[in-house]
């Protein structure tokens, strides 16, 4: 195994190397230099730069989905105070689209609604506008879907108690 080169060995062996190899030495000492600055320095900051103004689209979207999502939740904490016959209206409200296919009982603070032959469409809606408008979610949920894709069944939802008047 050899020894490697000290300073002086380097420099003698650049002095006996012609003009040219001299140049192509330095330039592709440069070229490597530079190269390892790009991929090194420029390139990550480079590659940032060019992906800002999508992240920044996206972050603004995502910023205003949640905007629109604390506004949300503050309209639900001012009209968490609702009462049974807000409720209540809010619900028969939710289920006059429905028709015939979901009439009502109300036993007490107890509201079953039966299902008859209702479209999937029309059941997401019904749980996403009592949900919205009703403040209410089932409290049991009963379904079996028939062979064109259709609903019957029963939903149950708990109204709040109703206020005592007093006299």
């Amino acid at each position: 195994m050899s020894a490697p080169l000290d300073t002086s060995a380097w420099l003698q062996l650049w002095q006996r190397a012609s003009r040219r190899e001299q140049r192509l030495t330095l330039l592709a000492t440069a070229l490597v230099v530079v190269s390892l600055l790009w991929w090194l320095g420029v390139a990550p900051a480079w590659r940032t730069l060019r992906a800002a103004p999508k992240q920044q689209l996206a972050l603004q979207a995502q910023l205003s989905q949640m905007r629109q999502l604390q506004a949300q939740a503050k309209d639900l904490r001012a009209q968490a105070g609702m009462g049974f016959d807000e409720a209540h209206d809010a619900l028969v409200q939710t289920l006059r689209p429905l028709g015939d296919s979901a009439p009502m009982t109300l036993q007490a603070e107890r509201v079953t609604v039966t299902l008859k032959q209702v479209a999937p469409a029309a059941l997401a809606q019904l749980l996403a506008d009592a949900r919205q408008n009703a403040r209410l979610k089932p409290t049991e949920a009963h379904l079996k879907r028939d062979a064109l894709g259709r609903w019957d069944g029963t939903l149950v939802f708990q109204l709040p108690p109703a206020r005592a008047t007093s006299s």
